[in-house]
């Protein structure tokens, strides 16, 4: 396809890294936002000397103008338990007037827009797999709510850009992803399990560790991302891997990856965490052709020397 200038925001978290290499190896020119505080300028250093890449350090729920854009990918959000507990007001902020800010921005450039919603929509699903059509089970005044709420507002804002003012916008609703450059301390089951593995010390599990959680690749999660963007289909789509593990079923795998002979423990189960968790991506399939590829145990292996590094 002919080069376009994209924007993402998020661009220095580990989705939106990930998508801007993704945009860049197919010729684009990226203007990155991020505004640091939960990215890692890091993640995009290898891009310094890129010509067709650019980095504004930029609050979102601030109106901003990058200048004319084709298309718009909103990813910017603390998107981890520790980040959206730490950072609640900031989180509800840029759910709402960041969501409508980039937005904004389509609307002016007749840009098309997707926005990256979560798996959290559906709460403590009493739906099992998670279809697009289930409204879910969301407790909106608890712990989690700052983010799950956050996220189900912008949702309902980009329908509403669509059909008012004609945005053509698409919703991924994200699984559960992992790889390099997810935050070695973001509080989340991969991150948690390897970095504790590869230090020595405890897996730590919450419950008996029966619930369950479906484990999706970066590159896999990228790919479906990219090719929604281009289809047109406007209601939510779930982007993930339907292959459901256990959290204790998944310490094991990390322990075999690791070589680590870590023990696991068990704490109490966290208010309003999900016992169960698996999308359907049967319009995944249908919609686009996408599935994903990379089996746990391969993917883990992949992110190896990059939580090594984290613990150095």
């Amino acid at each position: 396809m002919a080069s376009q200038t994209i924007l993402v925001t998020g661009a220095a978290g580990f989705l939106g890294s990930h998508l801007c290499d993704t945009l860049l190896a197919e010729g684009h020119h990226v203007i990155g936002v991020d505004n640091l505080s939960t990215g890692n300028r890091a993640n995009l250093n290898h891009l310094s000397g890129e010509p067709r890449f650019r980095f504004i350090e930029q609050d979102i729920t601030k109106a901003f103008d990058p200048g004319k854009v084709d298309y718009v990918f909103n990813l910017a959000s603390p998107a981890s338990p520790v980040d959206y507990t730490r950072l609640g007001i900031e989180t509800l902020h840029v759910g709402s007037s960041g969501t409508f800010n980039t937005l904004d921005v389509a609307r002016k450039y007749n840009a098309g827009y997707l926005h990256a919603s979560t798996s959290e929509c559906y709460g403590d699903p009493e739906v099992h797999p998670q279809v697009e059509t289930y409204w879910g089970n969301v407790n909106p005044i608890g712990p989690r709510s700052v983010y799950d709420e956050a996220k189900r507002f912008s949702e309902a804002a980009v329908m509403a850009y669509h059909r008012y003012y004609g945005v053509n916008t698409h919703l991924v609703r994200i699984f559960n992803t992992y790889g390099p450059r997810l935050q070695a301390n973001d509080g989340r089951v991969i991150s948690n399990f390897m970095i504790q593995a590869l230090q020595g010390e405890p897996l730590t599990i919450y419950g008996d560790g029966s619930q369950t959680r479906s484990f999706c690749y970066v590159s896999d999660l990228i790919e479906g991302i990219v090719r929604l963007s281009r289809s047109d289909e406007h209601l939510p789509v779930n982007i993930g891997n339907p292959i459901e593990w256990t959290i204790l079923e998944c310490a094991h795998e990390v322990l075999a990856v690791t070589g680590s002979k870590s023990e696991i423990v068990r704490k109490p189960l966290p208010q309003d965490d999900p016992t169960r968790r698996r999308p359907d991506i049967t319009r995944a399939k249908t919609l686009l052709g996408w599935e994903p590829k990379v089996p746990l145990r391969e993917g883990l292996e992949r992110s190896l020397e990059y939580f090594k590094a984290s613990t150095k």
